[in-house]
């Protein structure tokens, strides 16, 4: 039987790495993002490397818009194995003149419907998982917390401490149902994003890629962190 992971939120460093990881193994591999043409080029690229991939355009913090694109997956490939949201998103700027409006829509709203859309999958398929990127900006730490709002990113800060804890609550709610969750905190900078273009020690993709198929497979540990 062929196993299926959705990538919500693809796009170029992590998510890279994990479509080819999980896709080298024998996935089905399907994209969710909001630029069609981002999600063709994907598509493309996995195909020259025999990967099986397909795209479905949604916003991640759109509940609707991402059941319809896991219930299209699932249409297009039959049941799905694995959820890896690696989507992220909010205002920034001074989040006291600004506001945070929108800042848990993507983090938790979008994480939330996904998970909720593919549970009869994730049960059914016995290895089922979730696996949710995070980043260090959702640390408790003084000096984070200083460079968050000095960048502009407190309301991303405050989407990934709240993530942080859903992902904790994701456990305790799905592994009596037999689903994993694995959560991989990135604490530091992505080769092949706008953000690592000079940054020569930047975390390889395939790095990322193969912490989170070492949760999905050995099921013992529930975080991972890279930096």
């Amino acid at each position: 039987m062929s196993k299926t992971i959705v990538i919500v939120g693809y796009g170029p460093g992590i998510s890279t790495g994990v479509a080819e990881t999980f896709g080298a193994r024998g996935f089905n591999v399907a994209l969710v993002g909001r630029t069609k043409e981002r999600l063709d080029a994907g598509v493309a690229d996995l195909a020259a490397k025999n990967i099986t991939a397909a795209a479905f355009v949604a916003d991640a913090g759109k509940p609707e818009a991402i059941k319809g694109a896991i219930a299209a997956a699932r249409e297009r490939f039959g049941g799905i194995t694995a959820i890896h949201w690696n989507a992220y998103g909010g205002p920034t700027g001074d989040f006291l003149t600004q506001g945070v409006e929108g800042t848990f829509d993507v983090a938790i709203h979008g994480l939330l419907a996904a998970v909720a859309e593919a549970l009869p999958d994730l049960k059914a398929a016995g290895d089922g998982a979730v696996l949710v990127t995070n980043g260090a900006f959702g640390d408790l730490d003084a000096n984070i917390d200083g460079f968050a709002v000095q960048s502009g990113n407190a309301a991303l800060a405050l989407a990934n401490a709240a993530k942080k804890k859903l992902v904790g609550l994701l456990i305790q709610r799905l592994k009596p149902e037999g689903i994993h969750v694995g959560e991989v905190m990135i604490a530091g900078q992505i080769k092949g994003t706008a953000w690592a273009a000079n940054n020569p020690n930047a975390i390889e993709p395939a790095t990322v890629g193969e912490a989170f198929y070492k949760l999905y497979t050995e099921r013992a540990d529930n975080y991972a962190r890279l930096s």
